[in-house]
């Protein structure tokens, strides 16, 4: 953020808490402690709540709105940043969409309603170079990315989290449905949230040690039942609004669109393939297909097919029988480690984990190993439909408040040949190193 516009924030909060505003809360506080558990009492910070800032990112929805009325009911010196990531028309008033048009006013108004101060920063440029740019040149080299992850690691965790230190704040919060729990050492744990259908740690693998410091999350305890009950305690006109969606920038829900736009190329026709080699169709871009995908082939075929590689080189659309969709291995890039220790000490010769490669899915056994200068996965059962670009993300249990011990995206994946390397070495013992 520009220093110019920093002071003037700065000089902003300065009169307000000069001024001593107090906005009294309708809420009851009893009831809320009963459902946010020890969340709400404390956020593991030194001093009192009304002489700690907290910097609440609000998306214009329900989860961060209550976050920002959690932690004013609790008296913190709360200041409400919404960032405005990009404007396509359509989009700003799409259901699903975040971060543009009618949620900047949401979150401008709930701002208002529970009395604290709002201002709205714009990072489209920002947005544009290290999320969307980012999207289209994944897509067209023929990966399947996750926009959302991106976002968390170069915009709200870094841009957002620099500014809100430069205003003086004690921590980032955020509603994302995580926890973080503080370590014996001093630094902290990334857990899964205790509703395991809202569970978004997946999108969150990248956070770094420091981050984790310095973030919180408050609804990480909560269901999203209590969450909308909450809101509506606060009297919050965002109690009942829709949830936004992965691909939150994308005006009509038509990702090809925008990669089309910006990645001419990866439109270009090209031949779809069977595992020999042999053309058994066409199609008029990678950029409409994914790994694991059934319909939408174009193609005749006495037995189902699905996608299971992509050859952007070539603009080979490669399909083959379920079974061949079957991967036991994964080799990753941009790992980042959470879990105890240093990467390398805890994988040693292998390291037994659980890991989630894709957001819908559970998380399966694996082990962990480092191979060449790079890391790789053995996925113990397997698992189909693996996608370059998307994340896998290491767990130390299968379910439940699992830590979450970092993770990184999938370059590449492979069926395990023959060769057989050395036993694991079992999660509990690498932890405690």
């Amino acid at each position: 953020m520009p220093h110019g516009k920093t002071a003037y924030i700065k000089e902003q909060l300065e009169s307000r808490r000069n001024g001593c505003l107090i906005v009294e809360s309708a809420l009851d506080a009893a009831a809320i402690a009963t459902m946010t558990g020890t969340m709400l009492n404390s956020l593991d910070l030194e001093g009192r709540p009304q002489d700690t800032r907290v910097v609440v990112a609000m998306s214009g929805g329900v989860d961060s709105s209550v976050t920002a009325a959690l932690l004013k009911s609790e008296g913190y010196d709360v200041v409400g940043i919404t960032l405005q990531l990009y404007d396509h028309g359509a989009a700003t008033h799409r259901k699903g969409a975040c971060c543009a048009g009618q949620d900047i006013h949401d979150a401008r108004d709930v701002a208002a309603r529970i009395g604290i101060p709002h201002y709205v920063l714009d990072y489209e440029s920002r947005f544009r170079e290290s999320v969307i740019d980012n999207f289209a040149d994944s897509y067209a080299a023929g990966e399947t990315p996750v926009p959302c992850i991106e976002c968390n690691r170069s915009i709200k965790f870094r841009d957002l989290l620099t500014t809100a230190h430069e205003l003086g704040a004690a921590a980032l919060a955020t509603g994302h449905y995580v926890a973080s729990r503080p370590l014996a050492d001093g630094t902290r744990a990334l857990v899964c949230a205790a509703d395991s259908d809202r569970h978004q740690s997946y999108f969150l693998f990248a956070t770094t040690r420091e981050q984790l410091d310095y973030l919180r999350f408050p609804l990480g305890d909560m269901t999203k039942q209590q969450t909308r009950e909450l809101a509506r305690r606060f009297g919050l006109d965002v109690a009942d609004k829709h949830d936004s969606q992965d691909i939150c920038f994308v005006p009509t829900g038509r990702y090809t669109d925008i990669i089309g736009r910006l990645r001419p190329n990866a439109v270009e026709p090209g031949d779809i393939v069977d595992l020999k080699g042999r053309v058994i169709g066409a199609h008029q871009g990678i950029i409409h297909f994914t790994v694991g995908q059934r319909k939408g082939l174009g193609i005749a075929s006495t037995a189902p097919l699905y996608v299971v590689r992509l050859d952007a080189a070539s603009r080979r659309v490669v399909v083959g029988p379920r079974d061949a969709l079957r991967m036991d291995r994964i080799v990753l890039r941009d790992v980042n480690w959470i879990g105890d220790g240093t990467l390398d000490s805890a994988v040693g010769n292998g390291l037994e984990l659980f890991v989630r490669v894709r957001s819908t899915r559970a998380p399966q056994l694996a082990s962990l190993r480092g191979a060449d200068g790079r890391y790789e996965v053995d996925l113990v059962a397997g698992e189909e439909g693996v996608s370059p670009g998307q994340a896998c993300v290491f767990y130390d249990a299968p379910s439940g408040q699992a830590r979450v011990l970092g993770g990184g995206f999938i370059e590449s994946a492979t069926a395990k040949g023959a060769t057989v390397r050395g036993a694991a070495r079992p999660l509990v013992e690498a932890m405690r190193g």
